[in-house]
């Protein structure tokens, strides 16, 4: 599939997080904002309401909203865990296509969402053909995933893969998120930058 190549860095970015997550100082996506901060960069980075029994319609339209929100001729989004199928969902509605660049980190599984009550209603019922033919569109969705993500057993590379993202797959991250050593994460950091690939955090360096 054709890609763009990144002109620069963005002019502003949004970063959402997922399920259970109050953005705590040492997160990645906590740490990413305020590193893209100081790099210039006006960075939404919203704490979504009641994040434990989240309600899907509220966190679409608080979402939609923020997309709206992006300034400049540079626009990104980096969504964690739940907030993928957020943005899925939007993307889906025509909202968020003019995003030049969305970063999708550790989707959770349609069976993941299933069996756990509080988040089942954030399957937004899309197939994977709608699914792929929104990424077609978009062009400029990566996906960065665990293949021991134990929000989608296996992995979700090969479910990106065939819709048509630019996967970066790793092994054994977890959910990459705080609990599993994220933490500063300089690749996102430059993927932001540059659109480079995205790799595991760097073990033994910490901010």
């Amino acid at each position: 599939m054709d890609r763009p190549a990144p002109v620069g860095p963005p002019s502003s970015v949004l970063i959402l997080h997922g399920w259970q997550n109050r953005r705590p100082a040492g997160h990645w996506q906590h740490l990413l904002a305020d590193e893209l901060s100081a790099d210039g960069m006006d960075v939404r980075y919203p704490q979504l309401p009641d994040p434990d029994f989240p309600a899907r319609p509220i966190w679409r339209d608080l979402v939609a909203g923020e997309i709206a929100a992006l300034t400049g001729p540079g626009r990104l989004v980096i969504a964690h865990s739940l907030a993928v199928w957020v943005m899925l969902d939007l993307l889906a509605a025509g909202i968020g296509l003019d995003v030049e660049r969305i970063l999708l980190a550790a989707p959770v599984s349609r069976e993941t969402l299933a069996i756990n009550p509080p988040i089942a209603a954030f399957d937004p019922g899309l197939s994977d053909a709608v699914l792929g033919g929104v990424i077609s569109e978009h062009r400029t969705v990566d996906v960065v995933c665990s293949g021991d993500d134990p929000y989608w057993p296996g992995g979700a590379a090969g479910w990106a893969t065939g819709l048509g993202a630019t996967v970066h797959p790793l092994t054994g991250q977890g959910h990459l998120a705080l609990g599993d050593g994220y933490g500063h994460w300089a690749s996102v950091h430059n993927w932001v930058l540059t659109g480079g690939d995205i790799g595991p955090r760097e073990i033994g360096v910490g901010r």
